[in-house]
């Protein structure tokens, strides 16, 4: 036998990239490609799930060329996934029957609005832990169901199969054998009641969408199916692992535990922290959903989400010519030696959790004559870090739970001004791992759970060594001075 490997299929919403990684969880290669965004009307997004399914079947052997290894090697498969992306297939053709509408996309607000207007916010709210927002899944499939023609009477006939990307994916990997996706995936439909762990058939009536077209729910660690005539691969190699792509980077970084965190720093941020067996409805806004524990069943969590994070240094590098490259943002803020009373609110598309805000829109409070470019640079920095810590405060108070640390990962956690004054704003450690590809690192580690290379999450984990620690530093006055600032500003703002 060669080297054996896992691989990690990471299904982004831009594009896709399949991992190799070997039994600790070290990256052997990886194969990267971009797929077509589709926008036909304005609002509307939409992918062609053949185009992401040949990136796929390509990104797979290249993978395996780049790291010199054979694919009879391969041990496992796990698949990690842009969630709430809908799409509807015909069974008998393999082929969609409309291109995948996009998470981002907004084309079932009205279907939403007239679900609010009917009362149904409580039900839905207090099965799923979700809100009603065009944003999940459910009001994909209903619009899918009454807009394309013959959907709906094939649905009912048995013909149509419903599945996010991950769902999709498996089922061409298996060669149509496994209709499946895991709990964390199901838990961001707007289907699926998390309390029971079953597909809520009253959801379903209100939404009218047929039982017969939904997947087999199982626990993220589990024997999917096996591949059969998968581009660049042998049969009967285990899928293992599936995760939607904020729990799957949970699992990455070891947030299997109680309390425990992690805050993904991209064009917005995402914070999920791990809330055991108890299922808590958020008083502030928060989602509640499904993640793992360290044996890859599924647990509690809430999410919160900030809307414009990283986007704030793009937003001074491409909009106001601020700097040319986002990493001269770092050395800019620290450049700053005097007080400054400068407070940025990036409000660009409102304000998310815990306020909740459409309309908001981003101000900058504390200006004078002397303010300068790189008081304004900080002041955004500042302001990805704040947001974050109105989640943490948030989750705080809804479980009761502290949060000890925070682990952390994403394109702007390269930021060590960000990174440390994230630690100092929180008075928690802030833990950067060595492997920040925790997303895919999530699905590799399910994978590897059920193929048997390891027992637990945590006992994997320990490879993935902490690069960075910050520590928090700054006095309790002065953190309560900046946090007094903040909140005054998003009062003036909401005002």
């Amino acid at each position: 036998m060669g080297k054996p490997f896992i691989i990690a299929i990471d299904l982004g919403t831009t594009g896709n990239r399949v991992y190799c990684f070997d039994e600790k969880g070290r990256s052997i290669s990886s194969a990267y490609s971009e797929f077509t965004q589709h926008f036909p009307k304005p609002g509307w997004v939409e992918h062609d799930a053949m185009e992401i399914w040949d990136s796929v079947s390509t990104l797979i052997p290249r993978a395996i060329a780049e790291g010199g290894l054979s694919s009879s090697d391969a041990l496992s498969i796990g698949i990690t996934n842009q969630r709430e992306t809908a799409l509807l297939w015909n069974r008998e053709t393999g082929r969609p029957i409309y291109n995948a509408i996009v998470w981002q996309c907004r084309r079932t607000t009205e279907i939403c609005n007239e679900l609010k207007d009917a009362g149904h916010e409580a039900i839905f709210r207090n099965t799923t832990g979700l809100v009603i927002d065009a944003y999940f899944s459910g009001t994909k499939v209903k619009w899918l169901l009454d807009n394309v023609q013959g959907a709906r009477t094939f649905a009912e006939s048995g013909k149509l199969l419903f599945g996010t990307i991950d769902t999709w994916i498996l089922w061409k990997l298996t060669g149509g054998a496994s209709h499946a996706t895991d709990f964390t995936n199901a838990s961001r439909t707007l289907m699926y009641d998390i309390r029971q762990k079953t597909w809520s058939r009253e959801l379903l009536e209100i939404l009218s969408v047929p039982v017969k077209v939904l997947p087999e729910v199982k626990a993220s660690a589990s024997k999917f199916g096996f591949t059969k005539n998968a581009p660049g691969l042998p049969d009967g190699i285990m899928i293992g692992g599936i995760a939607g792509d904020q729990q799957a980077a949970m699992v990455g970084q070891n947030c299997v535990d109680i309390g425990s965190s992690k805050n993904t720093y991209g064009t917005g941020c995402f914070l999920l922290m791990n809330n055991g067996e108890s299922f808590t409805i958020s008083r502030n806004g928060l989602l509640t959903t499904l993640t793992c524990d360290d044996f890859g069943h599924p647990v509690y969590a809430l999410e919160g989400s900030v809307f414009i994070g990283g986007a704030v240094v793009q937003w001074l590098r491409d909009y106001l010519h601020f700097f040319p490259a986002s990493a001269d943002s770092e050395e800019m803020a620290k450049s700053v030696a005097k007080e400054s009373q400068v407070v940025l609110v990036p409000a660009f598309v409102g304000l998310g959790a815990p306020h909740w805000n459409m309309d908001a829109r981003g101000a900058i409070f504390g200006l004078t004559r002397d303010t300068t470019r790189e008081e304004i640079v900080m002041a955004a920095l500042k302001s990805i870090a704040l947001q974050s810590r109105d989640l943490v405060e948030a989750m705080q108070d809804d479980t009761g739970n502290a949060i000890p640390e925070l682990r952390v990962d994403g394109g702007a956690t390269k930021n060590a001004f960000l990174m440390q004054f994230q630690a100092d704003i929180l008075d928690v450690p802030v833990l950067l791992p060595e492997n920040t590809e925790s997303t895919a690192l999530g699905a590799a580690y399910l994978a590897g759970i059920t193929a048997g290379v390891y027992t637990t999450i945590s006992e994997i984990a320990q490879y993935n060594k902490i690069s960075s620690r910050f520590t928090p530093g700054m006095s309790k006055s002065e953190r309560e001075w900046q946090v007094r600032l903040w909140k005054d500003a998003i009062r003036r703002l909401l005002l």
